[in-house]
């Protein structure tokens, strides 16, 4: 009886195909997963704005006079963190709306 040769492990062809495959994949996932990150953070500075507004409401209603800066309500207590989560700079603007220095 011949005994038929057995192959053990992968070829180097099918390691380049897998590798090649993998490569593929992730070239068309990094891309999305960045733009989900600039949109997600996006989003949090819309929040964060929203609410450094409502908290200034609530300043003025309490102190009969619109807060100097936005380190006043931190020192109040009215809010925890007066920046975006990409850090980009916040001070309230002459209308009395939070305006984001970095756009």
């Amino acid at each position: 009886m011949n005994k038929a040769w057995r192959q053990s492990g992968f070829t180097m062809i099918e390691m380049m195909i897998v590798l090649l495959i993998i490569t593929v994949l992730l070239l068309i996932a990094v891309p999305n997963l960045m733009k989900n990150n600039e949109v997600a953070q996006s989003k949090g500075c819309e929040a964060t704005v929203k609410l450094l507004e409502s908290q200034i409401g609530a300043y003025e209603v309490e102190h009969l006079e619109k807060p100097g800066s936005l380190e006043d309500l931190k020192e109040q207590g009215y809010v925890d963190r007066i920046v975006c989560p990409d850090n980009s700079l916040l001070t309230i603007g002459d209308d009395g709306k939070v305006v984001n220095m970095s756009e």
